[in-house]
C-alpha cells in the first residue's frame, strides 16, 4: 500500500514523488499543519537559469529560498543532543543537524551535494525516528533528468552538477534499500517543470566553486 495519492495533483504534476513506509499518510493525517506548509513551499518554488550559473558557496540561493520559506513559518535548523546509557555508563551519540525541523517532522534539502550525504540524511532520520524525536522525514532533491538542462548550459555547469552529486537516481536505491530503517520518508524530486529560463544571459561562475550545499 502507498499513500502518495494524498499528494495534491498540482504538486504531483511538478515534482517526482516517492515514499517509504506510507510517509505521505503520516504527514497528512498526523501532522496536517506541517504538511500544508511543505505543500505551500513546494507550490511557491521555482529555480532559474541565472541561479544555476551563479557561483556556489555553503548553500545555493536555490536551497536557501526553499528553507527560507519554511523558516518564516517557524521551521528551524535543529541538532539534537542524544546519549546512550547502559547501566551507569553513558556516552554521547550525536546526530547530524536537520535542515528544517518542526512538530516532529524533519526535512532535508539536497540540491547539489556529494551523493553520500543521502546516507547521512537517511541514517539520521532512522536514528531520530528510533529515539521518537521525529515521526517522518522529507527529502527535497533534484530529479535526475535535470542533467540535460545542466549539459545545455555548458561544461562547467555539467561538471558542477555531475553524476556523483545528489539527485533522485542516487537517492532511490538507498531509500528502497531501507537506508532510513523504520522511519517513514517522503522524497520530492525537482523537475524541469519548475525551471525558468531567464531572459538576460548571466555569465557562468568561475571554475573552482564549491558544491552548493557542502558543509
Amino acid at each position: 500500500m502507498v499513500t502518495t495519492h494524498l499528494v495534491p495533483a498540482d504538486i504531483a504534476a511538478r515534482y517526482e514523488v516517492h515514499e517509504w513506509r506510507n510517509a505521505t499518510g503520516v504527514l497528512a493525517t498526523a501532522h496536517p499543519h506541517e504538511w500544508n506548509e511543505i505543500v505551500a513551499a513546494l507550490r511557491a518554488f521555482q529555480f532559474f537559469r541565472s541561479e544555476i550559473l551563479k557561483g556556489g558557496g555553503r548553500k545555493s540561493v536555490i536551497a536557501s529560498r526553499f528553507d527560507g520559506f519554511l523558516t518564516e513559518r517557524g521551521w528551524a535548523e535543529k541538532k539534537f543532543a542524544t546519549r546512550i546509557r547502559v547501566d551507569q555508563e553513558e556516552r554521547d551519540s550525536p546526530t547530524h543537524k536537520v535542515d528544517c525541523f518542526k512538530g516532529r517532522v524533519g526535512l532535508e534539502i539536497e540540491w547539489n551535494n556529494k551523493d553520500p550525504f543521502f546516507d547521512r540524511d537517511l541514517n539520521n532520520f532512522r536514528l531520530l525516528f528510533d529515539l521518537r524525536v521525529i515521526d517522518v522525514g522529507v527529502i527535497l532533491t533534484r530529479s535526475s533528468h535535470l542533467q540535460a538542462i545542466f549539459r545545455s548550459l555548458g561544461k562547467k555547469v555539467a561538471d558542477k552538477y555531475g553524476a556523483s552529486t545528489t539527485h533522485m537516481d542516487k537517492l532511490l536505491p538507498r531509500l528502497e534499500g531501507g537506508g532510513g530503517g523504520g522511519c517513514p520518508i517522503l522524497a520530492f524530486g525537482i523537475t524541469q517543470n519548475l525551471y525558468v529560463e531567464d531572459a538576460i544571459p548571466i555569465e557562468p561562475a568561475e571554475q573552482g566553486d564549491s558544491y552548493d550545499d557542502a558543509e
